[in-house]
């Protein structure tokens, strides 16, 4: 009997008994309610209809009148006087209300009033037949004279049936709301009596100990984890409290606990916040040298440019263009705008390795044609540079099986990079010479042995130390030339790996400038080796994205 759960049975019992009391009540009254609306309406809207009607037989009385008076060819006023007629009476027979039962009497009634104005229709349709004007007009008269002595009383007697039946709607809803009203007041009145006796009885202990726990509550929240809770009654709420008691202890020790790892914690935030400082550093360096290559990029563009616009300026300014100048100039033009789709080329096959969407075509490509088209592409700058750069190849060349674009790439490539970064120099050359210097390491690497293309130079040089870091993406060697555009020693790398060979970079036999490697096999060591066919195949290995 003390068990809080048994309490809140009974009472949740006696509500349920109040509730479906009080449901059954209002059921009952909202029956007889609606039922006494439903009269009241029912017999309002049949007063409604029998007022249209009244006032559809004026209309149809007045077009016969009218009709008799001045005959016309075209009867369809009166036609549809007499339509609206049929069709209100017809409404004002049937029941307001579906499911309503007919009175005997009403029915009767309207039947005799309907058989009324069927009879009238007929008596107006002869008289108006009539060619005699005055006969036809004292005929109409006398039919409606007829027909409203004969059907005025019949709707006096309907109309004031069913303004009796609206009275007696009305009184009955008035003394049902009056019930209502005294049972609404008398249930409150016993609800509220039994409401104070539960909350004395119930509620006020309940919510006592229940405000302990909310105060004990608020005060672990604060950090007073020696808060502790009295028992009280064995009942459920006093489970709870032992329950909260224990809870208690437990996040003390949990504190203490926290308290040892937060320092740990602490240590190891801070080492974590020291590595994405220097991740950062590292990715303001990444990004600034993005802009520093799209700036040279503008750069290298717009150096040929500049070139064909002046070639072009001074040509027309001539008064007189003589054929020689002619060749020549348009030979200029040729050469930059040439050099100028190359660079575009470039750009494009940068753009299409970085998405890994490159596609290398291979084929058997003399190699000396290709180191000296790439030769040429540098001799103005060098020479503008006071460089001399030559070329060491043999006639007629071996033949490699490669990608020639990329390739020719890689060697021009090189020897940018040797023109911005290596000075002071005075020399650079492309020498084509076989693979016996390095002929062992590529051998233990799986290289087949082949050709080799240096690109050596007599300038400063790099460190070894920092010869290795400069195959990452966006490296430059300290000391570097803040401007500076090629394929890159990343790129070429990658290029040169997919051809099956390697790149290194060594020093000069005398110690001095830098020399960088490329080896290649021939064109019979690719096909022994199961490299695509000459034109038509991908890179040997997939074309994955630059590393």
């Amino acid at each position: 009997m003390g068990s809080i759960r048994f309490k809140l049975g009974a009472l949740t019992a006696a509500v349920a008994v109040f509730a479906v009391l009080a449901a059954a009540g209002v059921v009952l009254a909202v029956g007889a309610t609606d039922h006494a609306l439903e009269a009241a309406i029912a017999a309002q809207k049949r007063l409604d209809l029998l007022t249209e009607a009244s006032a559809r037989l004026s209309e149809f009385g007045i077009a016969a009148v009218a009709d008799a008076d001045h005959p016309t060819a075209d009867r369809q006023p009166m036609a549809d006087a007499r339509d609206r007629v049929v069709a209100v009476l017809d409404m004002v027979a049937s029941p307001a209300q579906e499911g309503e039962p007919a009175s005997p009497g009403r029915a009767r009634l309207m039947a005799h009033l309907k058989a009324d104005f069927a009879l009238l229709d007929r008596q107006i349709g002869r008289a108006i037949a009539d060619p005699d004007t005055i006969r036809r007009g004292d005929a109409v008269r006398g039919a409606l004279n007829a027909f409203a002595a004969g059907a005025g009383p019949i709707l006096s007697v309907l109309v004031e049936s069913d303004r009796r039946a609206v009275t007696q709607a009305r009184a009955e809803a008035s003394a049902l709301s009056a019930r209502l009203r005294s049972g609404a007041i008398a249930a409150a009145a016993l609800l509220l009596v039994a409401a104070l006796v539960l909350h004395r009885a119930l509620a006020r202990p309940l919510l006592e100990r229940l405000r302990r726990i909310d105060k004990a509550a608020a005060a672990i929240g604060s950090g007073v984890l020696d808060t502790r809770l009295p028992i009280g009654p064995r009942d459920e709420l006093g489970l709870l409290m032992a329950k909260f008691n224990r809870m208690a202890e437990r996040l003390a020790r949990r504190a203490r606990r926290v308290a040892a790892d937060r320092a740990g914690l602490e240590d190891t935030i801070a080492a974590r916040t020291a590595d994405l400082t220097a991740a950062n550093t590292r990715l303001a360096a990444i990004d600034a040298s993005r802009r520093r290559f799209f700036a040279d990029v503008s750069h290298e563009l717009r150096t040929p440019l500049t070139v064909i616009i002046g070639e072009c300026d001074v040509t027309q300014r001539a008064p007189a263009i003589p054929e020689a100048l002619t060749r020549t100039v348009l030979a200029t033009i040729r050469k930059r705008a040439s050099g100028l789709h190359r660079r575009v080329e470039d750009l494009l096959r940068i753009a299409r390795s970085e998405s890994g969407e490159i596609e290398l075509v291979f084929q058997d490509v003399a190699l000396r044609p290709l180191l000296a088209e790439a030769v040429a592409s540098f001799a103005t700058v060098a020479q503008r540079q006071g460089v001399a750069l030559t070329l060491e190849a043999a006639e007629p060349g071996p033949l490699v099986h490669a990608d020639r674009e990329w390739l020719r790439q890689v060697v021009e490539g090189l020897i940018d990079n040797a023109l911005r970064h290596g000075a002071p120099l005075r020399r650079v050359t492309v020498r084509q010479e076989g693979a016996a210097r390095n002929a062992a390491q590529d051998t233990a690497q799986g290289v087949a042995e082949g050709i080799c293309i240096a690109v050596e130079d007599d300038g400063r040089g790099i460190p070894p130390g920092d010869r290795a870091g400069l195959f990452r993406r966006f490296a430059r060697g300290a000391g570097s030339a803040p401007s500076g555009f090629g394929l890159g020693l990343a790129l070429a790398e990658w290029v040169v790996t997919q051809h099956g060979g390697r790149i290194t970079l060594d020093s000069n036999t005398d110690g001095a400038g830098l020399r960088v490697a490329i080896t290649l096999p021939s064109a019979d060591a690719a096909q022994e080796g199961g490299r695509p066919d000459a034109g038509t195949g991908r890179g040997g290995a997939e074309q994955g994205a630059m590393p």
